[in-house]
């Protein structure tokens, strides 16, 4: 080594004998000798699977993922299918006509007349306006223009032919641009189109005026109802941004029963059993559920065992409940009028009930104080009482009607809260929309009583996810927890002691 040089870091030498392999350079410029004996090359020949490690189930599934995620990040929003082609032409021809019909035609006579009527009232004057405006159409074009007028005038408009699929189970309108239906549990942008915002706002208004609610500045926010039972919720600006927005839940005209919802894997045949006779007993049932995971199918379905003699009434914001039974008397609760006052809430109609003699009181869904209301029903003489209310678990459920009763200016302590909770429900189904459409009862749990502070509950039936198919379907199983019932002593007095005992075990 000269003078002044820098000095080597020498070299690495195999610690037994071998030829040397020939030296690498690392990435600070140095010579480093790898070779030897000690430290033979890898070759992945040698290594078994290693050329296999990229293909394992493992990280398949990791890959897809991330490729889902980005599609996900990369993607531009779709708002849709426009009304275009015939449609539109049929709507713009629309648009010309409607105006000098309505000059030819007295508005109050139309509204007495049927839809097949009032179309051939219309068939003539249609043709006229045609003639006037030089128009010509074919038959078919003919009756798509009556169809679209009469719908105008006596429907809902563009919304009819929503109404009327019966496929279709969700409505929702997002401005006069933009509407979804949900078909199957999946959400679909729908081919229709409003003229624009005032003609919007004016279906809203037809929808809510049918039922004696309005719907303005002064009450932007309105439940309502359809003729055959659909719930139908409409917010207008300026509390909707985008102008107005109606969203309708529809009903199946067809009474959906528990058998229904087992053939549709919703429950297992042991859950269906276990149900029915929750019914027939006169169990206390509490019905649990998130937004659209068919908490009022449930309870339309569980209604049906109740007993053709007993006095049922039911209560609601919005009635849309449809019992099975010959002896059932609806209410609904009344909004406050433009002085504010008039309001008849529901807790007021509980109270009413209660005066009624009946056997049984429904609620719709409980939000408030109402809560304190129904429990005391339960737990003095009306058996068989009935509600649905928002949560994501049973014990969650829980949680929330204490919550509930706390809302009001009730004063007494909790303890007492969950005392009363745990002596008035005597069973909680929870059910769940999955996230491949499908509705299913995921617990149905037993309320046994108190512990200390803490209400005790034990699990009947559970649904148990287990994968996921091929076509997104989720599959799992329903499984019974195998424990005696505790509402077995229940269900003894109706005779259904055993039944209720096979279905559980």
């Amino acid at each position: 080594m000269g003078t002044g040089a820098r000095p080597s870091f020498g070299v690495a030498r195999p610690m037994k004998g071998g030829a040397p392999a020939p030296a690498t350079e690392s990435r600070l410029g140095l010579s480093l000798d790898m070779g030897g004996d000690q430290f033979p090359d890898l070759d992945s020949a040698d290594l078994p699977g290693l050329d296999m490690l990229d293909e394992t189930p493992e990280s398949i599934a990791l890959n897809e993922a991330m490729t889902r995620l980005s599609d996900r990040a990369n993607s531009v929003a779709d708002l849709g299918p426009r009304v275009e082609g015939f449609e539109a032409s049929v709507h713009k021809i629309k648009e010309q006509v409607l105006p000098r019909l309505l000059e030819r035609v007295d508005p109050e006579a139309a509204a007495t007349l049927t839809k097949d009527e009032l179309a051939e009232e219309f068939r003539p004057i249609i043709l006229e306006v045609l003639a006037e405006l030089k128009l010509t159409l074919n038959r078919r074009e003919q009756f798509a223009l009556e169809k679209v007028l009469i719908d105008e005038l006596l429907g809902f408009g563009p919304l009819e032919e929503l109404l009327t699929d019966p496929d279709i189970t969700d409505i929702m309108v997002n401005g006069p641009e933009q509407t979804y239906i949900e078909k199957k549990g999946k959400l679909t942008i729908a081919p229709i189109q409003f003229r624009d915002e005032e003609h919007l706002l004016q279906i809203a208004q037809r929808i809510v005026n049918q039922v004696g609610r309005r719907i303005d500045q002064t009450t932007p926010l309105a439940d309502a109802r359809l003729k055959d039972g659909s719930r139908v919720n409409v917010i207008i600006p300026p509390l909707s941004l985008r102008g107005t927005a109606i969203s309708i839940r529809k009903f199946s005209e067809k009474p959906i029963t528990l058998d229904n919802l087992k053939d549709w894997g919703a429950m297992s045949e042991k859950m269906a059993t276990a149900l029915k006779i929750a019914g027939a007993c006169r169990f206390n049932v509490v019905i649990s559920g998130g937004t659209g995971s068919g908490k009022t199918t449930m309870l339309n379905a569980l209604s049906k065992m109740i007993d053709p003699g007993e006095r049922v009434l039911t209560i609601e914001d919005a009635a849309e409940l449809r019992l099975q039974q010959p002896h059932w008397l609806p209410l609904e609760t009344r909004p406050p009028n433009l002085e504010g006052k008039g309001a008849i809430s529901i807790g007021d109609l509980v109270k009413n009930a209660l005066r009624m003699r009946p056997d049984r009181i429904i609620l719709g869904e409980i939000r408030g104080a109402e809560c304190f209301d129904l429990l005391a029903a339960m737990n003095t003489g009306h058996d068989g009482s009935m509600c649905t209310l928002h949560a994501n678990s049973p014990r969650e459920a829980l949680g929330r009607m204490e919550n509930m009763i706390l809302m009001g200016d009730i004063k007494i302590p909790k303890e007492a809260i969950s005392r009363q909770i745990a002596e008035s429900v005597d069973i909680i189904v929870q059910v769940k929309r999955l996230r491949d459409g499908s509705r299913r009862v995921t617990n149905v749990t037993e309320v046994i009583g108190m512990e200390g502070e803490v209400i005790v509950t034990q699990e009947l039936f559970k649904f148990e996810y287990m994968d996921e198919g091929a076509d997104g379907k989720i599959i799992g199983e329903y499984r019974s927890t195998g424990l005696r019932p505790y509402t077995l002593e229940k269900a003894r007095q109706f005779g259904f002691e055993q039944a209720y005992l096979e279905a559980c075990l």
